[in-house]
């Protein structure tokens, strides 16, 4: 007898082949038989008129703290994630020395937007090696898998002490072997890859760059030697890809005879550069390099509130008036002042300020957020189109947007992939088969985005909503979030439904799956704020056979485990 047969259903299997009417037989982890007439089973599950999917394998998150004192890793678990990897962009919490954890904490926080109080009270940082952080990790039940890479900026800092967190500085031989040693260490002991940063945008809280990005070709071969003696672990990598920088990549990545996996998205500021990087990618697998682009389902957004960390008014000068007054005090105050509010909208920002010349950027290709979440809106419904429309001040229309709903009314602004206006180039993206999905960010930029919802829009927009444009294929779709993602990692054990894998399941009901609008919540630690959003539509997610959410609710079950290394070569 089974233990549990999902009837009925329509399996997209995350092969890329066709949808078809079967059953699924379960025993124990693993998926057990698919077909029909599978005999009896200790639960069954009628699953007609739905979905019945992988689960979600997620290979870009962030979740190197979360993960110690949170068991659900929401928001992706609530989004069908059963895999989460994290470490990625050359930042984390391992090998820290004792007394250096306020530098890790203060790159995370400027680098991902993760608030130092909320580590410093999260984190009770009792390891010290790589080895050690993934035990502690291992010791947390939790609801889903988890996988940990090892972050080159701890890595370098661990080894070179202060000057580890200059990128001008240079380590010698000896530093190199060391951080090479310790490398092998960490993959022998379970670390899925090593994650490095080489883009300008990655700044610690207080404004120094990234440790690691412009390590150069004798520091990153070494890392490279160590992947190819541990003959396991991915290279993972976030860059700019200026003139140069995909060769020295490639030649790192040969050196190992290791995967290769980079973020791949376009930017306003070079927006055909994405192209290029694609080609180039081709052009190294061509060569016989296993290597692959990760890229997002939708733009890359930045959510706007008055309670997240960026809004059209946070760099105005009368905002200090507010800025540490609770929520509903806030909104009161400037229902009440209409000096107030008509200060805000007209005087000029802080000088100099980082968050005004982003605004100033931000306010043509900004849109309101409603229900249904629209993320592909048309540049005729911004907000300065709308405001000429109407003869109003943008600011204006901003602020009475954002008052809307008792003061929780959203605005998003796509800065990465939607230069044009639409979402093309993702679906390009989508299409090639160099390419698997990333770019979620779980866990990170909690104040400002919540991309850890785009497995559930991948499949609602491209495969059921799209209107500006055609869609694509839910098989694709499927087969993009699950077993290429799985296999970007070696982890051949998941992401497809068939006999002998782990029975890692989403049962969906289609018609109804859809994204909630973000809200924002504070329930990290310290009182920590985060934007969460929800989904509607999963009826049951199970991680190893077992059911950890029933209808969008959590079951209190954690089945899900520390993976050890990937499971193939």
């Amino acid at each position: 007898m089974h233990d549990l047969i999902i009837r009925d259903g329509l399996l997209v299997d995350g092969s890329g082949a066709p949808p078809r009417h079967a059953d699924l037989a379960v025993q124990g982890d693993r998926i057990a038989a698919i077909g029909h007439d599978l005999g009896p089973a200790r639960r069954s599950i009628d699953a007609a008129g739905r979905l019945v999917l992988p689960g979600w394998v997620d290979i870009h998150t962030h979740y190197d703290g979360q993960a110690m004192w949170d068991g659900e890793l929401a928001p992706s678990s609530w989004h069908g994630v059963t895999t989460a990897v994290f470490g990625n962009c050359g930042v984390g919490f391992a090998p820290v020395r004792p007394g250096s954890a306020p530098y890790l904490i203060n790159l995370m926080e400027g680098v991902e937007d993760i608030p130092g109080t909320v580590l410093a009270q999260g984190l009770d940082f009792r390891w010290e090696s790589f080895p050690d952080y993934l035990d502690a990790l291992a010791d947390t039940p939790r609801a889903l898998d988890i996988g940990a890479q090892v972050p080159h900026a701890a890595l370098r800092f661990y080894v070179m002490g202060e000057r580890g967190a200059d990128h001008l500085q240079r380590p010698d031989s000896d530093q190199i072997a060391t951080m090479g040693r310790l490398l092998e260490q960490a993959l022998a002991a379970g670390a899925l890859g090593f994650s490095t940063s080489r883009t300008t945008k990655h700044r610690a809280a207080d404004g120094r760059p990234t440790p690691s990005l412009s390590a150069d070709e004798p520091e990153l071969h070494g890392l490279a030697l160590a992947l190819r003696r541990a003959g396991r672990g991915v290279l993972q990598v976030n860059s700019d890809f200026g003139p140069g920088e995909f060769e020295i990549l490639r030649d790192a990545a040969a050196l190992a005879g290791r995967p290769l996996s980079v973020l791949l998205l376009q930017t306003d500021h070079e927006p055909e550069l994405w192209r290029q990087t694609l080609a180039q990618i081709h052009a190294a697998r061509r060569d016989g390099l296993a290597v692959t682009g990760q890229i997002g389902s939708r733009p890359i957004g930045l959510v706007m509130g008055l309670e997240t960390s960026m809004h059209p008014f946070a760099s105005r000068p009368s905002w200090r008036e507010l800025a540490d007054l609770a929520p509903t005090a806030r909104v009161a105050r400037l229902r009440a002042d209409a000096a107030l509010r008509e200060r805000l909208i007209h005087e000029p920002p802080a000088l100099d300020s980082v968050v005004a010349q982003m605004i100033e950027r931000a306010l043509p290709k900004t849109f309101r957020l409603t229900e249904p979440v629209d993320y592909e809106p048309h540049p005729d419904d911004a907000l300065v189109a709308q405001a000429a429309r109407r003869g109003c001040h943008p600011l204006a229309l901003a602020l009475d947007w954002l008052l809307q709903d008792d003061g929780k009314g959203l605005l998003l602004y796509p800065f990465e992939n939607y230069h044009a206006g639409n979402l093309d180039v993702v679906r390009q993206m989508l299409l090639d088969e160099a390419t698997v999905c990333g770019l979620s960010d779980g866990g990170a930029h909690v104040g400002l985005i919540c991309d850890a919802s785009s497995p559930t829009t991948l499949l609602t927009h491209w495969a059921r909503d799209r209107r500006r444009g055609p869609g694509l294929p839910l098989e694709l779709l499927v087969r993009k979030q699950a077993r290429d993602t799985a296999l970007a990692y070696g982890l051949t054990d998941r992401g497809l439904l068939a006999p002998g894998l782990r029975a890692d399941i989403n049962v969906v009901d289609f018609e109804r799956l859809n994204v909630r609008l973000p809200q924002v919540s504070y329930d990290l630690p310290a009182g920590g704020r985060r934007v969460l959003q929800r989904a509607d539509g999963y009826d049951h997610t199970f991680v190893a056979g077992t059911e950890t959410f029933c209808r969008g609710e959590p079951t209190g079950a954690r089945p899900g485990r520390l993976l050890r290394g990937a499971t193939a070569s």
